[in-house]
């Protein structure tokens, strides 16, 4: 049952997000809503424009990945300004949609406090990005993998920030405990190896598979779940939980006589590669 002091907290966030991102909403001649993104931009926390529009650009390919226009989601306007020296510049600037915002910081990093409210209070106002099984069924392969991928990102930030709250420090330990129950025994560095790739460098996850992605994806949202519901509050405890859950993990794989991860073939391009490659694509439209 929930306190009456945290009942407060709850009624002051909601107020802080509903006061925030309808104050910089926009209403068009046509009574559509729209957000400017530099606006959203210093709301959410960011000072420089380069940082924030590789936000935008990742947010990009989530839309058109989720089956909608692009173009109706980031209307692509400038905004004049006039510089130091008194000159008139047109600088770039977006109108985005309420869906738009919502990957915007579905894309962004949820451990700041102002994204993380921003998630919350877009999540509950525009439909989910998760896809059904029958859309995510008609994604290309190379679709399937940029769409998992967005979704580790995000669902390891929320498992981080649970780990740290269960008495986690060692980050590096704890991530390879999951990986070693998943991979029978392997840590990150020894898959990395593998997959022949440097691990100072680029990221493993960058290199797999949309089968061996989801494999992760599922390790990570259950020890999540567990670390939560069993309380631990320990660093110890903490990896135990994540390596049991990898093994279950690989286990539950083995049973329906799925492929081992580590058996699984390696993409010959990395996520990266492929990101850039959906950027020039909607860039040249």
């Amino acid at each position: 049952m929930c306190k009456l002091g945290d009942e407060k907290i709850k009624n002051e966030l909601e107020q802080y997000q509903e006061k925030t991102f309808e104050d910089i909403k926009h209403i068009n001649e046509f009574d559509i809503e729209y957000w400017e993104a530099r606006e959203l931009m210093s709301v959410l926390g960011y000072t420089k424009w380069g940082n924030f529009k590789k936000v935008i650009d990742k947010a990009k390919i989530s839309c058109k990945i989720s089956g909608n226009k692009v173009e109706d989601c980031f209307a692509d306007v400038g905004k004049p300004i006039i510089s130091g020296k008194g000159k008139r510049e047109l600088i770039e600037d977006y109108q985005l949609s309420r869906y738009a915002c919502y990957l915007i910081v579905q894309n962004a990093d949820p451990r700041k406090k102002n994204i993380a409210l921003g998630q919350t209070y877009f999540a509950v106002q525009t439909r989910k990005m998760e896809l059904t099984e029958q859309e995510y069924n008609k994604l290309s392969e190379d679709e399937k993998r940029l769409y998992t991928r967005i979704n580790i990102k995000n669902k390891n930030k929320f498992l981080f920030d649970t780990a740290k709250n269960a008495g986690v420090e060692n980050f590096g330990k704890f991530n390879d405990y999951g990986y070693k129950g998943l991979y029978g025994g392997e840590t990150s560095k020894m898959i990395a190896q593998r997959k022949g790739i440097d691990p100072n460098k680029e990221e493993i996850l960058d290199y797999m598979g949309s089968t061996e992605l989801a494999a992760n994806l599922f390790r990570i949202t259950q020890t999540d779940e567990v670390l939560k519901n069993k309380n631990i509050n320990n660093e110890g405890d903490a990896c135990f939980t994540h390596h049991a859950v990898g093994q279950a993990v690989r286990q539950t794989i083995k049973r329906i006589g799925g492929t081992m991860p580590e058996d699984l073939p390696i993409p010959k391009k990395s996520i990266k590669e492929l990101e850039k490659e959906e950027l020039k694509k909607l860039e040249t439209k």
